[in-house]
């Protein structure tokens, strides 16, 4: 199936390690256009946001001939969920493509875990892509096209 995204606009959040960098380099691989979007912080969402793991995978992807953008905003919070469907739009021109794919790990067995954890997983995990999605929606129904794609972990 080479090229089966060939001209579309790709968002993977989450994608600077792990599963969503090897999601946005397959669909950069594939033709798209990618938006590479992830804060930077360690796997449990602690320490402070680095943009080199983003940096690293545009860079793979534009070495490999594709088109990439990095973006450093959080999924968890409305008006930076807005800018990362913006940086697709801004850059290429439209959207095609959502991967929700962004999390973070908060390891703890149900009696352990705090509040302020809980919250944090909550936000990263069902805020970011009901907010990344709710996002792109408008520009799924005005271009009669778009496709959603929901990770989600049982950690």
């Amino acid at each position: 199936m080479a090229g089966c995204m060939d001209g579309k606009v790709l968002i993977v959040m989450g994608a600077g390690r792990g599963i969503g960098r090897e999601m946005a380099l397959l669909g950069a691989r594939e033709g798209a256009k990618v938006v590479v979007n992830d804060l930077g912080a360690s796997v449990d969402g602690e320490g402070g946001a680095s943009q080199q793991p983003a940096e690293e995978v545009v860079e793979i992807i534009r070495k490999e001939g594709g088109k990439a953008v990095p973006c450093f905003d959080s999924v968890a919070e409305p008006a930076s969920a807005e800018r990362i469907v913006k940086t697709a739009v801004e850059n290429f021109g439209r959207v095609d493509a959502v991967i929700n794919n962004a999390g973070i790990l908060r390891d703890r067995i149900f009696h352990r875990i705090s509040f302020q954890d809980w919250d944090q997983v909550i936000k990263v995990h069902l805020y970011g892509a009901f907010l990344v999605s709710r996002a792109a929606a408008n520009y799924f129904k005005d271009q009669e096209s778009g496709a959603f794609v929901h990770f989600t972990s049982t950690s």
